[in-house]
């Protein structure tokens, strides 16, 4: 089961700004095609398009500035309504960290700040990492740090109780993304990055016992919690004995999958691990608690037995995520470019996860915007959002304020509680609508400036958080990971995939091409 993870110098005018139209996708929605043409085509965006992408991408970075501390270039990990005056959150992880340098590479490409000013910002945060304190034997970073100063916390960042540090497969993940990027982005920083890189050893994830082909833990304290019961261990056999939590990441279609990909890149997972991970939980009535019955084949690579399960929704058939939100389907997509490299899976699987949030919003809650995942709840807070139907958790991610939840049932098994609910007040999140803008770039577009114009839901660091769509409830608030998120997503569609360009090395494809190309999805339409 997956986990949650925490999540200046501006051009005056939109038409300044260098977008630069590129190939993407294709979409001609209303005449559901076939999923694999959706990546077919050729887009180009228009001068208006520009213009208005331009200015949410000024924006976007002018709220990551006021995230970002002065002295030490870390950001935090969220700022309310104001970039003027900015009022921070005094925390920040590997991963707000890792969002803030790929923004900066991408601001820089769009043309937002000068060549000099990204390098100025960048070789500061990459030399505050080289001071913080970390776990040493792996090179890994702790999950929460004071940005102000650079110092680990002892305190969970809501200051209420003493917590024992953390550290992250997943956040360290994303961390050393951006450290692949950066390298080849900004040459006069590459050997800070590949200092940093160089000393991250992903082998303290990966547990070879855990199934055959092995799975990757969701990370380890360096000394034991008195509050949780941990495995010690050491699954690199480099310095001490960590303590693990329990929990491994079994699910495929995940944001996590990101720390297997650059474990892999390094030379440092087995490949086998891809394979060993759930495309979906069998089909059987010992594993009825999940959302749906899965329906598929069983196929073998690297000799490891793989049930190609999917899910069903409005007339698709795909992959789930855990709770069916943008983030964890597509997030990994801005750097590893799944859908070209893997064109039997993935290549078809992402364009109908946008697809059945495009469907989901529009014709089935009917809340006239679309675009699910895990951000601010209106109300105040955090929440998962996601469509429910095509994940597994049978809780549900719901796409309303309300948690309605969908069950269909388990087919054979167990009868479902929920089948046809009534959606309540949607809940929209931007950065989800962006993370598509790859696959349906007129829609997205389209659908944020609606949500811009109707909903009002923006101000000067961009989009806000999430908006509850029949209330007109605003999350006001800018959260550093899915701010850079927007970046990153407009970064690639708009800017010649500049995070996938930089990302890939001969070296990254020719440790994860072959390796994703060879698996076939049961994805498509029923």
């Amino acid at each position: 089961m997956t986990a949650n993870i925490s999540r200046r110098t501006l051009l005056a005018t939109a038409g300044s700004v260098a977008l630069v139209g590129g190939t993407s996708a294709s979409t001609s929605y209303a005449g559901r095609p076939n999923p694999a043409a959706m990546l077919k085509g050729h887009w180009k965006p228009t001068r208006a398009d520009r213009a208005l992408v331009g200015r949410w991408a000024r924006d976007t970075w002018r709220s990551l500035v006021a995230m970002t501390d002065e002295k030490t270039g870390l950001p935090a990990d969220n700022i309310g309504a104001s970039v003027t005056d900015p009022v921070r959150s005094r925390y920040t992880s590997p991963t707000n960290i890792g969002g803030y340098l790929w923004s900066t590479v991408v601001a820089r490409h769009l043309g937002i700040i000068s060549p000099q000013e990204s390098y100025r910002r960048i070789t500061q945060t990459l030399t505050t990492m080289t001071r913080v304190d970390h776990h040493e034997p792996s090179g890994m970073y702790f999950n929460w740090y004071d940005e102000s100063t650079g110092e680990v916390l002892y305190t969970d960042p809501d200051g209420t109780k003493p917590i024992t540090p953390f550290v992250s497969s997943v956040d360290n993940g994303w961390f050393a993304a951006a450290l692949m990027v950066v390298r080849n982005a900004e040459p006069r920083a590459r050997a800070l990055a590949d200092a940093l890189l160089g000393k991250m050893n992903f082998a303290f994830y990966y547990n070879p016992a855990a199934r055959p082909g092995g799975l990757m833990r969701g990370g380890f304290f360096e000394t034991s919690p008195p509050d949780e019961e941990t495995d010690q261990g050491n699954h690199a056999g480099v310095g001490p004995d960590v303590y693990y939590r329990k929990f491994h990441y079994d699910t495929c279609n995940t944001e996590a999958r990101i720390a297997p990909y650059i474990g892999f890149a390094l030379g440092q997972v087995p490949q086998t691990q891809y394979f060993a991970t759930y495309r979906t939980f069998p089909d059987s009535c010992d594993w009825s608690w999940v959302e749906q019955r899965p329906k598929g084949v069983h196929r073998t690579y690297l000799g490891l037995d793989v049930f190609e399960g999917t899910y069903s929704y409005r007339g698709m058939r795909l992959v789930p995520s855990w709770g069916g939100d943008m983030f964890e389907s597509l997030m990994p997509d801005l750097f590893v470019p799944e859908s070209r490299w893997a064109p039997r899976s993935w290549g078809i699987n992402h364009p109908l996860t946008v697809r059945a949030h495009i469907e989901h919003g529009l014709d089935d809650a009917k809340y006239g915007y679309w675009g699910f995942s895990p951000a601010s709840n209106p109300r105040g807070g955090y929440s998962v959002y996601g469509v429910d139907a095509i994940g597994m958790d049978p809780g549900g991610y719901p796409s309303d304020l309300e948690a309605t939840n969908y069950d269909a049932g388990f087919e054979g098994c167990r009868e479902g509680t929920n089948p046809e609910p009534a959606f309540g007040d949607g809940v929209v999140t931007p950065h989800a609508a962006f993370l598509a803008m790859q696959y349906a770039p007129r829609q997205a577009i389209d659908n944020l400036a609606r949500i811009e114009r109707n909903l009002q839901a923006y101000a000067g660091g961009g989009f806000y958080d999430s908006v509850a769509v029949r209330s007109g409830l605003i999350a006001k608030r800018y959260l550093s990971l899915d701010q850079a998120m927007v970046m990153g997503a407009i970064g690639n569609v708009f800017a010649n995939d500049v995070i996938r360009r930089n990302f890939v090395s001969r070296q990254v494809e020719h440790r994860i091409r072959p390796l994703i190309a060879m698996e076939q999805f049961e994805s498509g339409l029923e």
